[in-house]
């Protein structure tokens, strides 16, 4: 995610606010793992954007009726789900520029051996029509 997004500017209050929940819900979710507010020098609790869209993810999984705890699964799985299409994706992007530079290899290789090689038939071409006059 980008930097803004991250960056955690509110404080509970306001962030509660925004959020249409109480403070103490928020000093909840953190207690059981499902937020991480950062925190100030002083130990104030910073929110950020991103936590704001983990607060909305929580509200829609315990509006369906999921209990804390498997909020903390699902949260937790679909952060692996996310950080593995990330992985796939470098693999991937790393596989398609290797093929790439295979490629420019064998082409860079080969070219010569495929000239030398028409030059070596055309030369016997030659020689056997000069042998057979």
């Amino acid at each position: 995610m980008n930097d803004r997004h991250n960056n955690a500017v509110y404080v509970i209050s306001v962030f509660a606010e925004i959020a249409g929940v109480h403070p103490q819900t928020l000093r909840n979710y953190e207690r059981s793992g499902l937020l991480r507010p950062q925190r100030t020098s002083g130990g104030s609790r910073r929110f950020s954007e991103a936590d704001l869209a983990a607060l909305r993810r929580i509200q829609d999984l315990t509006n369906e009726g999921v209990n804390l705890e498997g909020v903390k699964r699902i949260m937790k799985l679909e952060a692996e789900v996310a950080a593995l299409r990330d992985e796939l994706a470098r693999r991937e992007s790393e596989a398609r520029t290797s093929i790439a530079e295979t490629h420019r290899q064998y082409r860079r290789d080969l070219v010569p051996v495929s000239n030398t090689i028409a030059i070596f038939l055309d030369s016997q071409r030659r020689n056997r029509a000069g042998g057979a006059r």
